[in-house]
């Protein structure tokens, strides 16, 4: 049985909430990853430096999830939070290292798929709002946890999805004159 304080609440140790996060970020780690990717592509950001970031927020707020969502559109959200934090940073503040060609030809080769690399471009083009949501519609998430994702109705979610891919469309054929 647990220790617990006066009021019935039970206390976990440091050691069983280290390996309860240990556990969470093992199983959200290629989540975390791919929400990394998508906001990076295009940025002089590390891919490491990105997903630490996330950790380090994912731990400041661990103790206070109270598990009202999911864990896992939980982590979606803070990582997507964290990467649309490190954007805004990044827009305020003017780049002070230049990209090597090397790092610019090792991303390039580790993206293979160039239309893949073109739909996150187009996407970071969307007003924030729509990147989201069409980014957690493209990771296989539900309207329903969408829309408790973002505090909007399943309807305006249906609809801000709609109107984005419409959208996608029309940049994607204005790019690629068809």
């Amino acid at each position: 049985m647990e220790p617990s304080d006066s009021y019935g609440t039970v206390k976990r140790n440091d050691e069983t909430i280290q390996a309860d996060f240990k556990a969470l970020v093992l199983r959200n780690k290629a989540m975390i990853w791919h929400v990394c990717s998508n906001y990076s592509i295009g940025r002089a950001w590390k891919m490491e430096d990105c997903m630490q970031e996330v950790m380090m927020n994912l731990w400041r707020s661990f103790g206070s999830f109270e598990k009202r969502s999911s864990e896992k559109t939980w982590v979606w959200r803070v990582a997507t939070n964290t990467m649309l934090m490190l954007r805004r940073k990044d827009v305020r503040s003017p780049q002070t290292e230049s990209m090597e060609i090397a790092d610019v030809e090792d991303k390039m080769e580790s993206s293979s798929d160039e239309r893949y690399q073109q739909l996150q471009q187009l996407i970071n083009a969307l007003p924030e709002k729509s990147g989201i949501i069409i980014r957690a519609f493209l990771d296989g998430f539900s309207y329903k946890e969408i829309a408790e994702m973002t505090g909007n109705s399943v309807g305006a979610v249906a609809m801000r999805i709609a109107r984005t891919k419409r959208k996608l469309k029309k940049m994607y054929e204005g790019e690629n004159d068809i």
